[in-house]
């Protein structure tokens, strides 16, 4: 659990440390302005954008039923946009999705390597075993749909 937070953890430190400065260089009205771009960086790569993340084999197990698996990690700007696109557009069942984070779960990580010829390309979603690799969130949620 910690380390999904490092990365907004520095973001915020960052922050403080460029804040520091400019209110210690005079320049007060700097400061508030660029520690806000900060925090509002570190928003969306906390943990709290992204549902729970599950393991890659209990996601498999759970998706017999056709749910879509969306392989993530912390940072990345597609797996934002599609996150943000599929809460947004389909509301509560946007929790249909199983989300994976691979930076978590060695076996997910794993099984985007194998349909990515060992590259770790996120948002890389699942769906009946026939994988996408960063696909349109269009396309994502016409697979939701279809899937129940």
């Amino acid at each position: 659990m910690t380390r999904a937070w490092i990365l907004p953890m520095l973001f915020v430190l960052c922050g403080s440390v460029v804040a520091t400065a400019s209110a210690l260089a005079g320049s007060a009205g700097a400061a508030v302005p660029a520690l806000a771009v900060f925090v509002l960086r570190a928003g969306p790569n906390s943990p709290l954008v992204f549902p729970r993340s599950t393991g890659a084999v209990e996601a498999r197990r759970s998706a017999a039923d056709g749910r879509p698996v969306v392989h993530r990690r912390p940072g990345c700007a597609y797996c934002l946009r599609m996150r943000m696109r599929m809460r947004l557009r389909l509301g509560r069942r946007a929790r249909r999705l199983h989300w994976v984070d691979i930076w978590r779960d060695p076996a997910g990580a794993a099984a985007v390597r194998a349909v990515n010829d060992g590259n770790e390309t996120v948002p890389t979603v699942v769906v009946a075993g026939q994988p996408h690799v960063n696909p349109d969130p269009r396309r994502v949620r016409e697979l939701v749909s279809r899937s129940g």
